[in-house]
């Protein structure tokens, strides 16, 4: 066994507590525990990491940039597990990694804590049942089972005090029997393991809901102390968070805090979607003819745009971008000094009718001097009394001028339609009447063959028509589109076959979340369109150079702008909501400092870098951002582990706490007879 950490330590220093990561992402979870200091009495711990273990090189450099510890690119398949996920055999320089590859990535030194954050995309509730079950997703599930080997048989000879496995809600369920051999492998090592279901946003006290799988093993022959969960905190508002970030767009945010440009039509989707709720409350929409009956879209101008103060008030926050197209950066100033080229200052000088000018220059425009004049021989309303006039059959006509388009149309009464034209021609025959005599006429110029038809336009002719629920189609012919005929039915059933563990009809899609409120768990392919990914954001100043939309109620005659974007025109503006909030999606960065990646008050100075990921790509980040523990759940968990070892260490057995135990006795108890069948113990 390993010497006792307390030897050779003075009194008063704190004790290390060594970590280690598999499958270990972008470092989230090991900077969080970095950040633990337990303490137990006068006893107090400090944390170091020792490495991480991921196959993906651009996670292991976030890593090592999360953590100051580099990381290594590893890969825990074994053949048969890369060839399944592959589709295809490893390259002449892959080799299956072994327990020499553990010990090596983690620096030859033996952690006190692994922290395992396995691939959970086979039990994610974003993907299909049946797909899970495929090769490729097995072969992820059974990498899982592998890392927590190696690392078991790593440490055979001196194990590892403490385990914490983190995974996805579901794989209690989907994932039941791969949870149970990892249970049974633990427990064959001497483990007391329990599971749990966390939600890490009380843990760390985030602005998100996010709730994990959460399996502690604990040494029990070298941690005889219980372990205690952690003490919950209330969910914090994302605004709490975000509110102290620069506004999207802002170059202090970097790349990864940029609004994506979107369609007009997702832009108008979101600002009608009430905060709070998700893509159902467009269903509360009236929508004929393709367009909103009771709203008005129209642009605004700018938050401030050619804004001007006045003298005797203070000014807004002065900018790097103060230009009078950018706020209210002008001023009313009293003091006037006009210009010596104004002359006596009364460019665009208006003379009254009855009042001299003054002095004829050799400039004489408008803008250089009173050279107007106020005439009140401003003629009448009109050019001439009678334009477009018409003049009745039975009265004089007016004077004949020389004009050829003021007061010359007559009303002639007379159909001219020559000596043998019908007299009935294009007459209506009425429904309840008889019908004129049917002569060998084409056409309705050539008599009364027309006929004043109340019946609607039957089925079969009803161009774009839809068909009633209860209502039979019509006939159904070679050209039966929606363009050619009643080929489009009234559903009333709104939700078809849908139900229990339909993805859309649960998943949020185009969800708003409010600003005093916490947001939903930040997934690894965040995007608006499948989750409550946008935000309703009170803040009235857009992002630079957003054209600025206000949604309005449309009462009475109003007109639409002449140039508003198309439907599928991509563009990033801000649309004011019915609420008085922009709704807009998260940005990158902002699901980073929701995830607790770092906080905004340590960043965002002028003389400071953005904080940013390894690579240029929106989805690798969120990808990376998603996947990642919460740090500060992680801290919350290493405070509570170290307080454990730190008891250990001291040989302490039992400490009173009001904090629930997380190793259940009944689960100790079970685990000291390790050559029995988990079947066996209850007998």
């Amino acid at each position: 066994m390993t010497q006792n950490p307390f030897f050779g330590v003075s009194a008063g220093m704190p004790v290390e507590i060594r970590h280690g990561h598999l499958f270990c992402g972008i470092g989230a979870g090991a900077k969080g525990f970095n950040r633990a200091r337990p303490s137990v009495g006068t006893m107090t711990g400090v944390f170091r990491c020792v490495g991480g273990i991921d196959v993906d090189p651009q996670a292991i450099a976030d890593f090592g940039r999360m953590t100051g510890v580099p990381g290594t690119v590893l890969d825990l398949f074994d053949r048969d597990q890369y060839i399944d996920f592959h589709g295809r055999e490893p390259g002449a320089d892959w080799r299956e990694a072994g327990t020499a590859e553990i010990h090596r990535a983690f620096g030859w030194e033996r952690p006190h804590i692994v922290f395992l954050s396995a691939p959970c995309k086979g039990f994610s509730g974003l993907l299909s049942e049946s797909k899970s079950k495929t090769a490729k997703y097995q072969a992820l599930n059974r990498c899982t089972e592998r890392g927590v080997w190696l690392s078991l048989e790593a440490y055979k000879d001196d194990p590892v005090e403490l385990y914490l496995f983190e995974n996805v809600p579901r794989i209690s369920t989907r994932g039941r029997p791969l949870v149970d051999r990892i249970m049974r492998l633990f427990r064959a090592y001497g483990y007391a393991v329990a599971e749990t279901t966390h939600d890490c946003g009380e843990i760390g006290g985030l602005a998100q809901s996010r709730k994990r799988f959460l399996m502690v093993a604990r040494h029990m022959e070298k941690v005889p102390p219980f372990l205690y969960q952690p003490t919950k905190k209330p969910l914090r508002a994302v605004g709490d968070v975000l509110g102290r970030m620069p506004m999207p767009g802002d170059a202090l945010g970097g790349p990864m805090h940029r609004i994506p440009s979107l369609q007009w039509k997702t832009w108008v989707r979101l600002a009608f979607v009430q905060a709070g709720s998700d893509w159902r409350s467009l269903n509360k929409l009236m929508v004929e003819d393709g367009q909103l009956r009771d709203y008005l879209i129209m642009p605004t101008v700018h938050s401030g745009l050619l804004g001007v103060n006045r003298w005797a008030e203070p000014m807004g926050t002065v900018t790097s971008r103060g230009l009078p197209n950018n706020g209210n950066f002008a001023i009313a100033d009293p003091r006037f000094d006009p210009s010596a080229k104004w002359l006596d200052g009364q460019a665009l000088g208006v003379r009254r009718w009855e009042e001299s000018t003054g002095a004829i220059a050799g400039q004489q425009g408008p803008l250089q001097g009173a050279y107007s004049v106020a005439d009140p021989r401003h003629g009448g309303p009109a050019k001439h009394s009678n334009e477009f006039r018409i003049i009745p059959w039975n009265r004089a006509a007016q004077a004949v001028t020389s004009a050829h388009g003021t007061g010359q149309a007559v009303a002639d009464p007379r159909m001219n339609w020559g000596d043998g034209a019908h007299q009935a021609k294009l007459h209506l025959t009425k429904w309840d009447e008889p019908h004129q005599a049917v002569t060998g006429a084409r056409g309705p110029y050539s008599g009364a063959v027309s006929v004043a038809d109340p019946r609607q336009p039957g089925q079969s002719f009803g161009k774009y028509a839809v068909t009633g629920y209860d209502a039979p189609a019509g006939t159904v012919i070679s050209g039966s589109t929606t363009g050619q005929g009643a080929f489009a039915v009234a559903d009333p059933r709104p939700n078809m076959q849908r139900g229990r563990g339909d993805h859309y009809l649960t998943g949020g899609h185009y969800g708003v979340v409010p600003w005093d409120r916490s947001s939903y768990s930040v997934a690894a392919s965040a995007c608006l369109d499948n989750g409550h990914w946008s935000l309703a954001d009170p803040r009235p100043n857009g992002i630079p150079g957003a054209p600025d939309i206000s949604v309005g109620v449309k009462l009475g005659e109003s007109h639409a702008p002449q140039t508003m974007p198309t439907a599928d025109e991509k563009l990033v503006c801000r649309i004011e909501s019915l609420d008085g909030t922009w709704h807009r999606p998260f940005t990158t960065l902002e699901l980073a400092a929701l995830q607790s990646l770092f906080d905004p008050d340590d960043w965002f100075h002028p003389e400071s870098e953005y904080f940013t990921l390894e690579g240029n790509s929106d989805q690798r980040w969120r990808e990376g951002i998603g996947n990642a523990v919460p740090s500060d759940a992680a801290t919350a968990i290493a405070e509570v582990m170290g307080e454990t070892l730190l008891l250990a260490w001291a040989g302490e057995t039992f400490q009173l706490s009001m904090k629930p135990i997380w190793v259940q006795p009944l689960a100790i108890a079970i685990s000291v007879r390790q050559g029995w069948e988990w079947s066996n113990t209850s007998k």
